[in-house]
C-alpha cells in the first residue's frame, strides 16, 4: 500500500512533449495536500563509442538557454517504441551513425522531485556506417568526436553541462573504459 494516498489527479496543461499535473493526496496523518509536477514519457540516451575509443557527441543549440550544449544523443520514446528502438533512432537521427550493439546499462530519474520521467542509458561500441544526420525540425546539431580524456577535461571546465549526459557518463564511465580496454 502506498505511503501517501492519491485522492485526485488533474491535468492542468498538455502539449506534444509533456503534461503538467496536479495531484491532491492524503498524508499519513490524514491531512490533505497538493503536488504539482511535469509528466514526460520515457527517453533513451546512447553513448556511442568508435572503434578507436573516441566518443561521439552532439553540439546542439538549446532554445531555452540560448546556447549550444554538448551532449550524448538522447530523445523521448514514441508511443509504440521500445527504449532500445529509441536509442537506435536517436543515434541515427542526431549523428548519422547506425547502432551496432547497443547495451542498456542503466536507467535513472533525472528530476524526480518535480518531474515524472525516466532516462534509459545505452552504450554502443559497434556503431557504423555514418551518413548525414537527419535532425528533427527545429534541431540545430553538429556531430563532434572526442577522446575520453578530452571529454573529461571538457566536463571539468564546465564545457559540458547537460545534466542528463553528465549523469549518464557518471553511470557508464567505467563500463565504457572496460569496453575500450578489453
Amino acid at each position: 500500500m502506498p505511503i501517501l494516498k492519491k485522492i485526485t489527479t488533474e491535468i492542468l496543461h498538455t502539449n506534444p512533449w509533456w503534461s503538467y499535473k496536479h495531484d491532491h493526496y492524503l498524508l499519513a496523518d490524514d491531512q490533505e495536500t497538493d503536488y504539482y509536477y511535469a509528466q514526460i514519457g520515457p527517453a533513451s540516451l546512447i553513448i556511442p563509442v568508435l572503434g578507436d575509443g573516441r566518443l561521439v557527441l552532439v553540439r546542439q543549440y538549446r532554445y531555452l538557454h540560448d546556447k549550444y550544449n554538448i551532449e550524448f544523443p538522447c530523445g523521448r520514446s514514441k508511443a509504440d517504441e521500445t527504449s532500445l528502438d529509441t536509442a537506435k533512432r536517436e543515434l541515427l537521427q542526431e549523428t548519422g551513425f547506425t547502432a551496432g550493439n547497443p547495451m542498456k546499462i542503466a536507467e535513472f530519474e533525472p528530476a524526480h522531485a518535480f518531474c515524472q520521467h525516466k532516462i534509459n542509458v545505452f552504450v554502443d561500441d559497434e556503431i557504423k556506417n555514418q551518413q548525414e544526420p537527419t535532425p528533427q525540425e527545429g534541431e540545430i546539431i553538429e556531430v563532434i568526436v572526442r577522446r575520453i580524456d578530452e571529454f573529461e577535461i571538457m566536463v571539468k571546465r564546465g564545457e559540458i553541462n547537460d545534466g542528463t549526459s553528465l549523469a549518464a557518463w557518471a553511470i557508464a564511465r567505467d563500463h565504457v573504459k572496460n569496453l575500450i580496454h578489453s
